[in-house]
């Protein structure tokens, strides 16, 4: 399991804000290593020129390297398979050892295990997952296989400005024309305990877009969002973050849930109280607990 879906606080790894800094420009890393967000993703991919690819690998899997990153988690997006950069980036990247590496367009449950394979062919640590973008149409449709299979993929990414353009779909408010993609890829990471996070909102100036689009991402039950700009972090962290009064009500939940010793079916405030609610209840105060260690941490 992926550590979404337990009430053991050990087991959860906050991924509220994951943002995509290229690995091209080095002060971009440098600042990164001062932002409150929760992961990073070192790219070598769409928001590198090719004439840069070779020097962002190098700055990418030094930083990878440094520890000087603290409690982010630092992750590596390769060029996709078929790319004539792509082997070079995933030996590279296998050799620094990030906790993840990002693969964009993961097409099938065949590329995942290519992928594994070739990663441990590389002398990838145990601990570098694998993190696979999903951006098309086939690869929703078929996303319970991807997330099944290889315990060594970690996260699925939600890659929804090209899903935008597959479908032929604009970007509208409320984004419409991505949700049933997005609710086939939430369904098949909870079957199978895989972390999702939700794809970017590219309107940097627009922050009350960009918190609905949050909220919608939360609601939906997304596990964080990734992220185009240092500004977007903090709204997404506490967005995903449980409010006060969500964690008082989880308390009190399991309250009336201990005093009702094992009845089965308790009351709070006048609702019903079953042990599914016992459940929820544990996953939010974890989450609420790991996010306070975390940022413990950071102090």
């Amino acid at each position: 399991m992926a550590g979404t879906t337990t009430g053991d606080a050990t087991a959860y790894r906050p991924r509220r804000s994951v943002l995509y800094m290229p690995a091209s420009n080095e002060r971009a890393l440098e600042k990164a290593k001062t932002l409150p967000v929760d992961a990073l993703i070192l790219d070598l991919e769409d928001a590198v020129a090719p004439d840069a690819k070779e020097q962002a690998r190098e700055n990418a899997c030094a930083a990878a390297r440094s520890g000087e990153y603290g409690r982010r988690e630092v992750t590596i997006r390769v060029n996709g398979l078929g790319t004539r950069w792509h082997e070079d980036d995933l030996a590279a990247a296998c050799a620094a050892g990030p906790d993840g590496i990002v693969v964009p367009k993961v097409g099938s449950a065949d590329e995942v295990r290519t992928l594994v394979a070739a990663m441990e062919a590389a002398g990838a640590p145990e601990q570098t997952k694998l993190w696979a973008m999903v951006e098309t149409p086939a690869a929703m449709l078929h996303c319970e296989e991807i997330a099944a299979a290889s315990d060594r993929l970690e996260v699925l990414v939600m890659g929804t400005n090209d899903l935008a353009k597959e479908l032929h779909a604009e970007h509208v408010p409320g984004r419409q024309p991505l949700l049933t993609g997005l609710s086939l890829c939430l369904l098949a990471a909870r079957a199978t305990g895989t972390v999702i996070l939700d794809g970017v909102f590219n309107d940097v100036r627009d922050a009350e877009g960009f918190a609905a689009e949050c909220r919608q991402g939360r609601q939906m039950g997304f596990d964080g969002k990734t992220l185009v700009h240092p500004g977007q972090v903090e709204t997404c962290n506490a967005t995903f973050a449980p409010d006060e009064a969500a964690v008082e009500d989880a308390r009190a939940v399991l309250a009336a849930w201990e005093a009702g010793a094992g009845t089965g079916v308790v009351t709070l405030n006048g609702r019903m109280v079953e042990a599914l609610h016992v459940e929820t209840a544990q996953r939010v105060l974890a989450v609420h607990e790991a996010i306070t260690d975390l940022a413990a941490g950071d102090a």
